[in-house]
């Protein structure tokens, strides 16, 4: 039986019968870690929860200061003399916060009117930070993952806003979701964004609570005034529920700015519907979740499930053609299927109805790059060539060295590459995947740093050659049909040392490091832009990112992005860690003045080549 063969996905061994120990095993699905824990536990599911939403099931930094008054003061924190201290121009930072908060996950729009107005939208969690105080508490200690928004009106050199330290202003926080914002979720993220024809900007995001059932999909509209300020409405949540045996999870939108288009202006919104058994907790599918709305995100249509048989799915991205039809796509697999695919469903009549599931490309879903700690994933990203109507999708799977798809889903002979596929009948058929980045793809890692001297004297030197892994593409396709593509590349690799001993609890000790630990090698991330138009391809980084600072390295968000204007201008967005920052209040401690680290920021590069 060949490799392949062997591989099972959920879908065939949910078609097998239940071993006893399966059938005993029982997960508190009220909880956000419950939950995670149930569909972790799910044998052959290649489909996960987003990072993001497992990095929030996780309380063990929810722990309480018994004395917010005493300062702390590091023995030492985490760095390397590889990093930068600051993002280096043409590279601009997009959030504009100064007391060392983590941004992610990074969503970028360009008004299709005025391709000097850009919007930006990360995880934002600059309210750990604040350092206001509600009934003696710190905010900080009440803070958590929120909705960061940033604009621009100069095509991306300079951007707004902060939020105020003491809480008082929300800068351009999304309102109206998370407690400090006046809402009513414990937490939210998962940030998308689209303009429509008349330049409003629309978010879609998540709310949820960490350890009870509560959850949401939520949108907000964005206008901007005679001035260029942008300003916020409250949400509209959608799909809201409390039922312990659902999760909305990985929400993105679309909407229609074509103008010869019958369902102008149109805003769509897909997401994963996780739903679990009742009884005992047990993941049962996650099929992908659409709803539009006609009058601007005030009221949304009834949600439906578009997949058919498709019901193991994640990572859903919804794109609008030029005659109005809506392509929806996301990674999954039917119940009998060996590997995952990226599947592709329409709508030629606004959202109403939809044809059967189109498979573009199997895949064989991305693990952990080697020598990083942070979860990803293989969700597609997409745009439509707003001219012709050819539909472009990427994606990443693991490929052997030797090529073709991965036999395991190993690092070993394998790597993770970015990958694309066209079609020109509308997704009626698509053309075989492609390398994005074939260069990138048939190049090896640079060492850098080694030889080091271990602190037990021994020493760490290069490791063998590794393919460079790509990861998180990005689409974009300009009005004149410039089509550009984006991606990180873990293209450098170096030592890091270690924390032998963490503060505790956790929250302190992603910052205080009691002891240090040895070296290890580490994956260094560049970002990579490519014009399909003219085969021409830039890395956009000016540094190296380390992808070792923020949430242990664990985090590092589930996608990047890229826009395009008018003007051909592309905007690539990502997480960069090459800013140093003081950190002061923290999960609700405070640090000494001085307390310097790098930090996830939200940095762009406009361009046009």
């Amino acid at each position: 039986m060949s490799p392949q063969k062997k591989r099972c996905s959920l879908a065939l061994l949910l078609s097998l019968a239940p071993t006893a120990s399966l059938m005993a095993q029982q997960y508190d699905i009220r909880t956000l870690n419950g939950k995670v824990a149930s569909v972790n536990g799910t044998a052959g599911l290649q489909i996960r929860f987003s990072a993001f939403i497992e990095q929030e099931a996780d309380t063990s930094d929810r722990a309480l200061n018994p004395s917010p008054s005493t300062l702390i003061t590091p023995t030492f924190v985490l760095s390397s003399p590889l990093d930068g201290i600051s993002v280096l121009a043409p590279d601009v930072t997009v959030n504009q916060d100064i007391a060392g908060a983590p941004q992610n996950e990074t969503a970028i729009a360009v008004d299709p009117s005025n391709p000097n107005r850009v919007v930006g939208a990360a995880n934002d969690y600059v309210t750990r930070t604040w350092t206001c105080t509600i009934s003696g508490t710190p905010c900080s200690a009440l803070g958590d993952g929120y909705s960061g928004t940033y604009f621009s009106n100069d095509g991306g050199q300079h951007w707004c806003c902060a939020s105020s330290l003491d809480g008082s202003s929300l800068g351009t926080l999304i309102p109206g979701v998370e407690h400090l914002v006046g809402g009513p979720y414990d937490a939210g993220g998962d940030p998308a964004l689209a303009f429509d024809s008349q330049g409003h900007v629309y978010y879609a995001g998540l709310g949820f609570d960490r350890t009870a059932p509560p959850n949401t999909v939520a949108v907000n509209k964005g206008s901007f005034d005679n001035q260029g300020n942008l300003t916020w409405s409250g949400p509209t949540f959608i799909n809201p529920t409390t039922s312990p045996s659902i999760l909305n999870d990985k929400e993105w939108i679309a909407a229609d700015a074509n103008p010869s288009s019958p369902f102008r202006d149109r805003v769509y919104v897909t997401w994963t519907r996780f739903i679990f058994n009742a009884a005992n907790g047990r993941y049962v599918q996650s099929p992908i979740a659409f709803a539009f709305s006609r009058n601007g995100g005030k009221t949304f249509s009834t949600p439906q499930l578009i997949v058919g048989n498709v019901l193991y799915g994640q990572g859903s991205r919804p794109v609008v053609g030029p005659d109005g039809t809506v392509y929806v796509f996301w990674d999954g697999s039917t119940r009998l299927a060996t590997l995952d695919s990226i599947w592709m469903v329409k709508s030629s009549d606004g959202g109403l109805t939809w044809s059967k599931p189109v498979a573009v490309s199997q895949l064989v879903d991305i693990i952990p790059v080697a020598n990083t700690s942070f979860r990803n994933n293989s969700y597609p990203a997409a745009d439509v060539d707003p001219t012709t109507g050819n539909i472009y999708v990427a994606w990443s799977s693991m490929m052997s060295d030797s090529g073709g798809l991965c036999p395991t889903r190993t690092n070993t002979g394998c790597h993770a590459a970015s990958l694309y596929s066209k079609s020109t009948d509308r997704g009626a058929t698509w053309s075989a995947s492609a390398l994005i980045f074939p260069a990138l793809d048939a190049s090896n890692r640079t060492p850098v740093g080694y030889p080091v001297t271990q602190p037990n004297g021994t020493v760490l030197n290069a490791p063998t050659s590794r393919r460079v892994d790509t990861l998180f593409p990005g689409v974009a396709v300009s009005p004149s049909g410039r089509v550009y593509m984006s991606a990180y590349a873990a293209d450098v690799v170096s030592p890091w040392q270690t924390c032998q001993t963490p503060a505790s609890p956790t929250a302190v000790g992603r910052i205080d490091c009691l002891a240090l630990g040895p070296y290890i090698d580490n994956a260094r991330l560049d970002y990579a832009v490519t014009d399909l138009s003219t085969s021409t391809t830039q890395i956009v980084t000016t540094q190296p990112i380390n992808s070792r600072y923020g949430f242990g390295g664990g985090f590092f968000g589930d996608y990047s992005d890229i826009a395009v204007g008018s003007d051909n201008a592309f905007h690539a967005f990502w997480t960069d860690t090459n800013n140093q920052q003081a950190v002061d209040w923290w999960y609700g401690f405070e640090f000494a003045a001085g307390t310097i680290t790098n930090q996830q920021d939200a940095v762009t590069r406009a361009g046009n080549f």
